[in-house]
């Protein structure tokens, strides 16, 4: 193997991250996850979005994780949320958080973290 091949393997990784900062994350657990990192401030990311409930139910007690990752997907540090009581099927609501930054960060990873499962309503 190339005494290349490592550093190559680490910029996909670097890009592969990058790409994470913007932008849309992939749909989790019937959520999608929008959002925005501002790295203006020295000790700490702002992250802003949005949530999408793309469930067949209702969900409440909602909140969100934020990962400020390192190049090869260590977590450094962590922020957490409340977003909202309920978000109804198909509803989205916005939610915004601070993630300390500490050298080596790369990227941030953001998911639902936690909710409740609400109840459907079914026709006749």
């Amino acid at each position: 193997m190339p005494a290349s091949f490592p550093r190559i393997v680490a910029l996909v990784l670097v890009a592969a991250l990058g790409s994470l900062i913007s932008g849309e994350a992939c749909a989790q657990d019937g959520f999608r996850i929008s959002y925005e990192v501002d790295r203006s401030r020295v000790d700490r990311a702002r992250l802003t979005g949005r949530v999408v409930n793309e469930r067949a139910e209702d969900v409440f007690e909602v909140s969100i994780t934020a990962e400020a990752l390192d190049a090869r997907g260590k977590v450094l540090a962590r922020g957490i949320t409340y977003v909202d009581s309920r978000i109804a099927r198909t509803d989205a609501r916005p939610f915004s958080m601070s993630v300390p930054t500490v050298p080596g960060v790369a990227g941030f990873r953001v998911v639902v973290s936690s909710y409740r499962l609400g109840f459907t309503t079914q026709g006749p």
